[in-house]
């Protein structure tokens, strides 16, 4: 059975930095396209960043660009999200997706995902 468990989040200042954490179970993070999507209050889940299967190949959205950073730790089987300069605009409840392939062009559509963390809040204080 698979689950993927997301950890971090938190309340933070504008200007500050928080770093997500998402734990796997039932498959291997190495072979499996992931990525990070949130939800702010009143809007749907949009795309945040990706990584393929090759730790050299990740994605941003450009809200998130230089600012955020996808990366994977195979031995602990878990992806992280490390988010720096946080303005109030970040807020909303972030996921971790995950799915075997995602060809290049769907990498920014949920749908394309099978598996889901539970979710877990960024709030972030002007």
């Amino acid at each position: 059975q698979v689950q993927l468990v997301q950890s971090g989040g938190g309340l933070v200042q504008a200007g500050g930095a928080l770093r997500l954490s998402c734990a796997a179970s039932g498959l291997s993070f190495s072979r499996y396209t992931t990525a990070w999507f949130r939800q702010a209050p009143g809007k749907g889940r949009e795309f945040v960043a990706a990584m393929r299967t090759s730790a050299t190949n990740k994605y941003y959205a450009d809200s998130v660009k230089g600012r955020f950073t996808i990366s994977r730790d195979n031995a602990q089987n878990t992806v992280y999200l490390q988010m720096n300069s946080l303005q109030p605009e970040d807020t909303a409840v972030y996921y971790c997706a995950t799915k075997q392939w995602v060809i290049l062009s769907a990498l920014e559509r949920e749908d394309q995902y099978h598996f889901w963390g539970q979710g877990t809040q960024v709030t972030v204080s002007s």
